[in-house]
């Protein structure tokens, strides 16, 4: 017989909490690696392995953690209301999808930087580099604009199936919605997403650390 701490629903919840945090840690630490070098292809050129690095934990593994996180969370949700479910999983998938196609424009920076510390014609290199710059960083804010839409379909349904308490919910709408604002702001031009996206990363932060320790409400009839 399983007890509270093994059954299924409480092992998800510990899955998801820690894929969350996984998540949240994987694309941050390889956006700041990144972020730090993208913007000199003779830095590029002289920490290729870092920048690889960078661009691994972003594809790679916040990939995995990403479609993780919606395929565990799937069959907790439906129940609850399906079509909204899987509009959050559309929307996990779509916004993983559009962050791979932004890593891949930043790893063609990778030979570009040889190539650019080995010949004359640097100029072309330079605008060639700056574009998929751009690609990468208007990816990125259109991905987490999906992401933030998907997150407003999950605090919806997670506030109809009361697995947690009302205050993440809640939180979370307010949470996405500030972090949307901040991510169209920057694709306009306004740089104040890293400051807008403090709500909701506090609450993916403290959703995950009471799903790994407290689990959904015994109360919720699966």
């Amino acid at each position: 017989m399983a007890t509270p701490t093994t059954s299924p629903h409480r092992i998800a919840a510990r899955v998801y909490g820690i894929f969350f945090l996984l998540a949240f840690l994987s694309y941050g630490a390889g956006s700041g690696i990144i972020a730090n070098i993208s913007g000199d292809l003779n830095a590029i050129a002289e920490a290729r392995t870092t920048f690889t690095i960078g661009i691994l934990l972003m594809a790679i593994v916040h990939t995995f953690v990403n479609i993780g996180l919606a395929a565990v969370m799937l069959p907790i949700l439906k129940p609850f209301n399906k079509t909204v479910t899987y509009g959050y999983f559309a929307a996990a998938i779509t916004a993983t999808t559009v962050a791979i196609i932004g890593a891949l424009f930043l790893v063609l920076l990778v030979p570009l930087s040889g190539a650019y510390v080995t010949t004359s014609d640097t100029a072309n290199i330079a605008t060639f580099a700056m574009l998929l710059n751009k690609g990468g960083f208007y990816a990125y804010q259109i991905s987490m604009t999906i992401w933030g839409l998907g997150g407003l379909l999950f605090v919806y349904v997670l506030r109809k199936s009361s697995l947690v308490p009302r205050v993440f919910p809640l939180w979370g709408a307010a949470g996405y919605l500030i972090f949307i604002t901040g991510t169209t702001a920057e694709m306009f031009g306004y740089p104040i997403g890293v400051l807008l996206s403090a709500p909701g990363g506090l609450f993916e932060v403290c959703l995950s650390l009471w799903l790994i320790f407290k689990g959904f409400s015994p109360s919720t009839k699966f």
